[in-house]
């Protein structure tokens, strides 16, 4: 029998967990700080784009709310749909982010958080060089990766019976897949979680 696609793991691990989730990482906290970081490097009324968006909080409410034009996908259909109701004056699309596509120069700014590491590997580096020709010259790239090599599937994902998946490559190659894709880091951060953490990236499209 074919393995399962890691993908139908994640979607229905976002599907069954999207409240047990919030509570969990109380996202509403810990990403306050970089979406105004973000805001301030912004003009008003940019368009940005929010990869994997989950509920739409609060990254996108947050941007909507700052007077930004945001558009949001995820590939849990539940996300997305908590995501229409909790932001309805942004725009969201239920899909595999791999598989979007936008015009050059659509986006000042891109953000990503927690959702790169849910897709697989080798996808991630073309998926980048989409993202650096979405983005406007001078845009901006908020994303988190991983900082350590793990590929891995977590059958009791928060407590709860329900299995989630992860795929990411290290700091140093999630820094050179950036660069490589014709992007300008910024700035990195370490952002502990656990005994562990992530890789927080600030790069730009070159003007």
């Amino acid at each position: 029998m074919a393995a399962e696609n890691p993908k139908d793991v994640v979607r229905r691990g976002y599907d069954a967990l999207s409240m047990r989730y919030d509570e969990a990482y109380q996202s509403d906290t810990k990403y306050a700080s970089w979406i105004a970081r973000l805001n301030a490097r912004l003009v008003d009324g940019s368009r940005v784009l929010d990869l994997g968006c989950g509920n739409g909080v609060p990254v996108v409410r947050d941007l909507v709310r700052a007077g930004h034009h945001v558009t949001g996908i995820d590939i849990s259909e539940v996300q997305i749909r908590r995501a229409q109701e909790l932001v309805p004056d942004a725009d969201f699309i239920t899909a595999d982010a791999t598989a979007v596509d936008f015009p050059d120069a659509s986006f000042d700014a891109v953000v990503s958080l927690y959702a790169l590491i849910h897709v697989p590997l080798e996808e991630q580096l073309p998926l980048l060089g989409k993202i650096a020709s979405w983005l406007r010259p001078g845009g901006w790239f908020l994303c988190s990766t991983g900082q350590h090599e793990w590929t891995g599937v977590d059958e009791n994902w928060l407590g709860s019976g329900v299995a989630m998946w992860w795929s990411h490559a290290d700091a140093d190659t999630n820094r050179a897949w950036l660069t490589r894709s014709g992007l300008t880091v910024v700035q990195e951060e370490f952002v502990p979680e656990g005994d562990s953490g992530h890789a927080l990236f600030w790069a730009r499209r070159p003007l």
